[in-house]
């Protein structure tokens, strides 16, 4: 195999663009191992070299310059690819062309829309908290895409935006809805009544959509970042976000969406919740059943749920709408599979929807094995090998690392789930498919090509395995929520309304 790396000095894309050109390119030569395009930081150029992908060449590179780095058998097929990568990024240059100048710092976006009063800040988190603490300052309100920001700094900036009153969303949060505005990974929901904070992104699509598409609203949807609820934060902006709903007056009821808070921030929680005036829906994923039913708030065990008993606080005869046909779909599953095949293999793109099929899961069959697990003992030693029971989360870290996340290029899901299907004891794979902003542009696309491969394997084999998913979008997504859903169900994957429903059904399948 032939090696190499070329170098584009001082040049400049986003990481995004650079991971999904990687994907686009790896496809078209066959094998996406064989090829990455990423800006030459210490982190990247790392990355590279593990995957044994850095050459001299692109270890001198800096973090200004692009490198580009190809395996091949010979040097044309090295050749051929260039000329693609080179062709696509000259597209994608010609796609920015646009006669509007453009700015480089915070300050001089401040000056050129000094109207403004949200930012969106991805960058990385060596950076990043140095222009949050300026947008704040200038009292620009932060949505904090960026991760890899120390706890202490995050404690300082929201801190920072408290004193003036603003929010500081992060780090590591993907979505917010603002006024009908989409920040991240977010949906185009109706405008209602419903406001929504979560320290979870999936989980506030979710209630969002469900919420949506059966015909409520939503105010506002305020993201806090995951570590707003342990100990260290306290809470700090999931209080402030509560505050400011409740004294929004395009809010009528509130939901709360977050991973079991630590014990004083659920007590601080709680007492802000018993002295609010508005009705508030608590969603405290694998929280503590007794105590929640001790305080006396009101809560729910799924998002599903929750966007339940948020509609029918604003309309006692509202509700969310189920799958129709659940009886015959559950007898026809049951039908195609022999006695060997027992377990449910979750492939997730969303890590809080990832996280709600576990914990279900375990309910009803005791250990679920995961690289999200809740107990050690469940804990996968080894992510690339499921075992009995497993749910994965595709978007953590260790999947994620050089890569897009699967919301971004669901592909990335495709190699697992063959071999998951392979697995002869496999009798239900569980599957989630996100819509809106930032998503894929047709992600139910590449799933059903992934399902026709695994299904014709498996035909040569004699056995079938049932594809059970649900679909984190709303009927207003440009995706199209139908299209979406017809084109899974052409290769027959049983669409369910809700990630909960889907759960539902997997177990009943192997029950």
């Amino acid at each position: 195999m032939i090696l190499e790396n070329i170098v584009k000095k001082n040049s400049y894309y986003d990481s995004a663009t650079l991971m999904l050109l990687t994907s686009k390119i790896g496809k078209q030569i066959g094998n996406a191992k064989d090829v990455s395009v990423m800006m030459g930081t210490d982190n990247n150029k790392d990355l590279m070299s593990v995957a044994g992908l850095l050459s001299k060449d692109g270890s001198d590179a800096t973090a200004n310059d692009i490198v580009i780095a190809i395996r091949a058998k010979d040097q044309n097929v090295i050749n051929d690819t260039l000329i693609m990568i080179e062709d696509e990024l000259s597209r994608k240059n010609r796609d920015n062309t646009t006669t509007e100048k453009a700015v480089y710092t915070v300050e001089e976006a401040i000056d050129k829309k000094p109207e403004s009063n949200i930012a969106v800040v991805s960058l990385p988190g060596e950076y990043a908290g140095r222009e949050v603490r300026k947008l704040l300052e200038s009292n620009v309100n932060v949505l904090l895409f960026s991760d890899n920001i120390s706890i202490e700094e995050e404690i300082a900036l929201k801190d920072l935006a408290l004193e003036k009153n603003l929010l500081m969303m992060g780090p590591d949060c993907g979505t917010a809805i603002i006024n009908g505005v989409g920040l991240g990974f977010s949906n185009k929901v109706k405008k209602g009544p419903i406001g929504i904070v979560a320290a979870s992104g999936t989980g506030l699509q979710e209630v969002a959509t469900l919420v949506s598409n059966n015909g409520y609203g939503i105010s506002h949807a305020l993201g806090t970042g995951g570590r707003d609820v342990t100990e260290q934060v306290g809470g700090r902006m999931m209080l402030a976000c509560l505050e400011m709903l409740e004294n929004d007056n395009d809010t009528e009821v509130i939901v709360i969406v977050s991973k079991p808070p630590s014990t004083n921030v659920l007590k601080e929680v709680m007492n802000k919740i018993y002295m609010m005036n508005k009705k508030v829906i608590t969603c405290f994923l694998n929280g503590d059943l007794e105590v929640l039913k001790k305080s006396g708030i009101d809560y729910a065990e799924t998002l599903e749920e929750a966007a339940i008993k948020a509609i029918k606080a604003i309309d006692k005869s509202g509700d969310v709408k189920k799958s129709n046909d659940l009886d015959n779909t559950l007898n026809e599953s049951k039908d195609k599979l022999n006695l060997n095949q027992k377990y449910i293999r979750g492939l997730y793109c969303g890590g809080t929807l990832a996280y709600e099929s576990m914990l279900l899961l375990r309910k009803e069959v005791g250990k679920v094995y995961s690289n999200i697990a809740v107990s050690p003992e469940e804990m996968l030693q080894d992510t690339s090998i499921s075992k009995e029971h497993t749910i994965l989360d595709l978007g953590d870290d260790e999947f994620t690392r050089g890569k897009p996340h699967p919301m971004i290029d669901p592909s990335l899901r495709g190699e697992r789930l063959i071999s998951e299907s392979m697995d002869e004891e496999v009798a239900v794979v569980l599957l989630d498919v996100e819509l809106g902003y930032g998503s894929h542009d047709n992600p139910a696309s590449i799933l059903t090509e992934e399902v026709i491969y695994a299904k014709n394997h498996l035909s040569q084999l004699g056995r079938e395995v049932i594809y059970v998913a649900s679909i984190c979008g709303t009927f207003d997504d440009y995706q199209d929520y139908d299209y979406q859903k017809n084109l899974l169900e052409s290769v027959g994957v049983h669409v369910m309304n809700s990630n909960a429903e889907a759960i539902r059904l997997a177990m009943k399948i192997v029950s």
